[in-house]
Parts: structure tokens; C-alpha cells; sequence
């Protein structure tokens, strides 16, 4: 089925965005900074001992923190694409990394814009492709370029665009921190020796060194959190805007980014809304990437969009309830950042499943894990696995992999023990599969035959 054709049956009729009555008061601004590659759980208010994120706190106190924000592909361009159109990675189109979104979509840009917001970004915007997709006001400031061995940014037009701005608007603040290279902050503030690393990881002291170079950039990814805040303060506009804080995905170091288990998919979001949202409120609601941009056509007044993937959650932030959904779902394609090794997951607010749809294979990236890289951590990782048979286990854990895996979240976090094969959970095995298969067949999703190397200009 041609792609025009198969679109106009997805977005015919789509429901208008007239305004409701509601809207007509003086809507809310909306401010989203987002992090790029960030191990949410390197953030103090999320559990981290590694350093103190002081502004991410902060905004921790006066806010809303959820606990089960997922990103359904653990990649850059997938997770903002389905962050702005409302739509899983296989209906929108970006489901590889660096491939752009079907044409003829539509995103926050056009929604917000039909009622009356100005959308505008800054820094990161290799995912607002095609442009006709993504009709947003592009501000200088923050550094575009995620891989810039530096990071300089200023707040001059951003503070003219906040402070003069007549309609509402809706400001995406798009970080590069802490993206790879991990060459800008002050990696001497972490002592390699002191850090509490992943219990997934091999124990290596160029590894501990590596990742003292990304705590640094968390760090500075906290800093730019804190410039924001004292922005909106500056400019007055703090009391009327909702403050958006995203994590993204998990960060490139093995078994996080480019995978489906909880280090690649789990996020931070943090949401402050002075006199709607309670200060120091926590909740447990799963929301995903895809359901920001219903949220925010609710919250500007807008009526629903027919057949987007996405569900609104304002009632979570409203506190008139404390669930959103009962499952989030995962997808991954490897091409182009290895070999084929695509994987789909399921997972509730307590397990989790992840089928393997080629599992003879062996799991690659070809950053970090290219042996030709003698500077790679990795060929540490898999040394010390010829030396000790618990590194083995976790090294052989990130490139062996069965067709089914199930974890206890709450038991195991980190998703070091498979129960798949436990009989105790044999029929929730079967469940979670059953549900999983059906949201493949809902979305189009053919599996295996989607991971493959696709024409650029498509």
C-alpha cells in the first residue's frame, strides 16, 4: 500500500482543534527542556549518588515527578520524533536512528499553531525532518550539533523571545548534554575511584573514567536546567508557564542506549505548573513519549486528534488520577548503528518482556563496540570477561541474547535475571506476548523485515 494512500487512512477524519471555551482564559506557556542520551538515574531526585543535580531537584520540589516515563525506541530521532507527532516509531516513519519521519504528517507545530501558540525550538534539531512536518520558529542559542566537542550557548534571544512574545507559545529547549563526545564540563569534580557504577557494567578504570566525562556533562546539563528557571523568573513569565524537564533516553554506554531494557527505554519528566500541579508530588502513571503532544493540545484547549498513538495525561498532572496506561511499549531497529537486531518490549509498572526477533544473532553497535577501536572500553569489558566468569555473564548478557526475556522490575531493576522460562510465570509470559503481538498488528509493525537498510531520501 502506497504511503499517501495508507496515510489517508490514518488521519482521515481527524477531529478539530477548535478552541473550547476553557482556552479562551489565559492559557498556559509551555517551556520543555530536554536532555539528549541522559541516564535518568544519575539524577539525585531520581536515586543518583554520583553528584547532586541541585536545579533538577529543585524543579523536583516544585513540580510533578514521574517515575514510569518509557521512550518507546531508546534513540535520539525516534524519541523526539514521537515526542512532537504523538505517534510510535513504525506510524511516524523515524523507526531507525537518522531516518526521517513520513512526509505529509503532521506535529506539535501544526496542532499548537492552529490554536494560536507560537512553537518554537532551541539546540538540538536533527529530528525536524522533513520541515514541512515540523513548522517550528527556530531560535538561536543553545548548540544544535549533538556530537560539538563544546557547548557554548547564550540566553540573549531566547530572553527577547520569552519576554516579547505575544501569543502563547510552546519552547522547546533542546540540550546536547550529555551526548558523546563528553568533552565539555569538569570531569576533575568526580573522583573515577569514589563513582557507584551500573551493576550491568564490568568494573574497568578506563570505563570509570569515561563516565566521570559524562557526569560532567550531566552537570551541565543541570546548569542549563537552572539558566531556564532563572529566565522564566526574570522575564515574569514563571507563574504562567508549565516547565517541562525530559531525560530522553538512556545514555551510549552497553546494555542502555539502542536497547529495550529499563537503562535504554526509562526517562525522567519532571512538570512544574504553579496553582495546577502540587509541589513535591510523585507518581507512578506510565506515560511515553507519544502522549506530550495530546497533553499539550488538552492543555491549550484544543479538542483531541483522531488516530494518534498518544493519550493525554492531564488528569495525572490535575492529580484526579494516578494512571495513564497500562503498558508502555518498546521497539528497536539496529540499522544503521550495527547490524539487524530488532527487538520489541511490553512492560507494565512491574514486568517487563522483550522478544528478540533474531536471537541466533549477536548484538552489536558499532561505536563503542567496534573491536578496531583500540581506545573502546569495551575491549576491556570483554577482556576482563576471558578473566572472570561474572564479567563473562555481563558481557555475554549485552551480545547473547534469548528470543524471550521477562523480568520483576520491582525485584530486579536492572534486569540482570531472565525469568522467561521460570514456570511461576508462564502465563503472564503469554499475556504480555499476546498484548505485545497485538500492538505489532495494530501499528503495522511487520518486525524482523522492518531492520533493514532503507534508501536515505525515504
Amino acid at each position: 500500500m502506497g504511503n499517501l494512500f495508507r496515510f489517508f487512512l490514518l488521519f482521515w477524519p481527524i477531529s478539530g482543534l477548535c478552541l473550547t471555551a476553557q482556552s479562551q482564559n489565559q492559557r498556559p506557556n509551555i517551556v520543555v527542556v530536554m536532555a539528549d542520551d541522559l541516564d535518568s538515574r544519575q539524577l539525585s531526585c531520581y536515586g543518583g549518588e554520583n553528584l547532586k543535580t541541585v536545579h533538577i531537584d529543585r524543579l523536583a520540589k516544585e513540580g510533578l515527578q514521574f517515575h514510569n516515563m518509557v521512550a518507546s525506541e531508546a534513540m535520539c530521532i525516534p524519541t523526539r520524533a514521537s515526542l512532537f507527532t504523538g505517534l510510535y516509531p513504525a506510524r511516524h516513519g523515524s523507526f531507525q536512528n537518522h531516518k526521517p519521519v513520513f512526509e505529509g504528517l503532521k506535529s506539535i507545530g501544526h496542532y499548537l499553531g492552529d490554536l494560536n501558540y507560537t512553537v518554537a525550538l532551541t539546540g538540538k534539531d536533527h529530528s525536524t525532518r522533513p520541515a514541512s512536518v515540523f513548522p517550528f520558529r527556530f531560535i538561536k542559542g543553545f548548540e544544535s550539533n549533538c556530537v560539538a566537542r563544546t557547548d557554548e550557548y547564550f540566553l540573549d534571544s531566547l530572553r527577547q523571545f520569552i519576554g516579547q512574545e505575544k501569543k502563547p507559545f510552546c519552547l522547546f529547549v533542546m540540550s546536547i548534554n550529555p551526548h558523546a563526545p563528553w568533552t565539555v564540563g569538569d570531569p576533575s569534580a568526580f573522583d573515577p575511584d569514589k563513582l557507584k557504577l551500573p551493576p550491568h557494567w564490568v568494573d574497568t578504570r578506563q570505563v570509570r573514567e569515561q563516565f566521570s566525562r559524562y557526569l560532567a556533562e550531566v552537570k551541565r546539563l543541570d546548569d542549563q536546567v537552572g539558566d531556564i528557571m532563572q529566565l522564566l523568573k526574570e522575564t515574569g513569565k514563571d507563574k504562567n508557564t508549565i516547565l517541562i524537564f525530559l531525560g530522553e533516553q538512556g545514555a551510549q554506554f552497553p546494555g542502555a542506549k539502542w536497547n529495550l531494557w529499563d537503562e535504554g527505554q526509562k526517562s525522567a519528566m519532571i512538570v512544574r505548573w504553579p496553582g495546577q500541579v502540587k509541589p513535591g508530588s510523585q507518581t507512578n502513571a506510565i506515560v511515553q513519549y507519544e502522549d506530550l503532544t495530546p497533553t499539550f493540545i488538552d492543555i491549550a484547549g484544543g479538542q483531541p486528534v483522531a488516530k494518534l498513538d498518544g493519550k493525554s495525561f492531564l488528569k495525572v498532572l490535575q492529580g484526579k488520577t494516578n494512571t495513564a496506561r497500562d503498558f508502555a511499549f518498546g521497539i528497536h531497529n539496529n540499522i544503521p548503528e550495527g547490524p539487524a537486531y530488532p527487538m520489541r518490549s511490553i512492560r507494565s509498572d512491574r514486568y517487563k518482556l522483550i522478544l528478540n526477533l533474531n536471537p541466533k544473532r549477536k548484538y552489536h553497535i558499532k561505536y563503542m563496540m567496534n573491536p578496531q577501536k583500540t581506545d573502546s572500553y569495551w575491549n576491556g569489558w570483554v577482556a576482563r570477561g576471558q578473566e572472570s566468569e561474572a564479567d563473562k555473564r555481563l558481557v555475554d548478557r549485552i551480545v547473547h541474547r534469548p528470543a524471550v526475556q521477562f523480568y520483576d522490575l520491582k525485584a530486579d531493576p536492572y534486569e540482570l535475571n531472565n525469568i522467561a522460562d521460570d514456570a511461576r510465570y508462564s502465563v503472564l509470559v503469554q499475556q504480555y506476548t499476546k498484548e505485545l503481538k497485538k500492538w505489532m498488528q495494530q501499528q503495522g509493525d511487520t518486525g524482523a523485515a522492518m531492520d533493514i537498510q532503507y534508501n536515505k531520501s525515504k
